[in-house]
């Protein structure tokens, strides 16, 4: 009698510390299940911004998926949600030109310390990358989809396609990152509908 107890204390237990590590994982994505590759990454304390929650988030690694990609849905609120939706709505080519400003900010600062050392600088290189922004808006969301072409590789890309609309008080904002535009919304459309 005594063993059995144990043996439920112990399974109790377990179940316990189970359903605690399945919600810091978060829910995941219905359309981007466990049984096609696709793997919940831990949430519970990814996100140290205030206004900013992190709803789910899936990736689907190369060893168990054909095609390799990533999706999540986020909420922002207050300034955070204002300045993303203005980003978003007014100038989404503007958030490619950013990600380009922010390479070539680290490649000037590397360039600067190369001669403090008294090194002679690398080159300023050409640009090896395009970026495209075209909206995708539906019926139930607005939307943008950024492409980064490769110029040196013909055919290689990453694609992000991004969803987003009001909730209440909250901007909900759904991802799709893969290496084609259909695929990319294929991913974000499931995150938005899980949202």
């Amino acid at each position: 009698m005594r063993s059995r107890f144990h043996v439920a204390a112990l399974a109790l237990a377990s179940s316990l510390l189970l359903g605690a590590c399945s919600h810091h994982f978060g829910p995941g994505i219905a359309d981007l299940p466990a049984s096609q590759g696709w793997q919940p990454l831990p949430i519970g304390s990814w996100v140290l911004n205030d206004g900013l929650e992190a709803r789910s988030m899936v990736f689907c690694p190369r060893e168990s998926c054909t095609r390799q990609g990533f999706a999540a849905v986020i909420a922002l609120e207050g300034e955070q949600a204002s300045d993303m939706e203005k980003a978003l709505s007014e100038s989404p080519a503007s958030l490619g030109r950013a990600f380009a400003q922010l390479a070539a900010a680290k490649a000037t600062e590397r360039r600067k310390a190369q001669r403090r050392l008294k090194k002679k600088p690398d080159a300023k290189p050409e640009a090896r990358s395009a970026t495209d922004v075209a909206r995708i808006d539906s019926d139930d969301a607005k939307g943008v989809l950024v492409t980064i072409r490769s110029l040196d590789t013909a055919g290689r890309e990453a694609v992000t396609a991004i969803l987003y609309g009001r909730e209440a008080d909250r901007l909900v904002v759904a991802l799709g990152v893969s290496d084609t535009a259909e695929a990319a919304r294929r991913d974000a459309q499931a995150a938005w509908r899980s949202r």
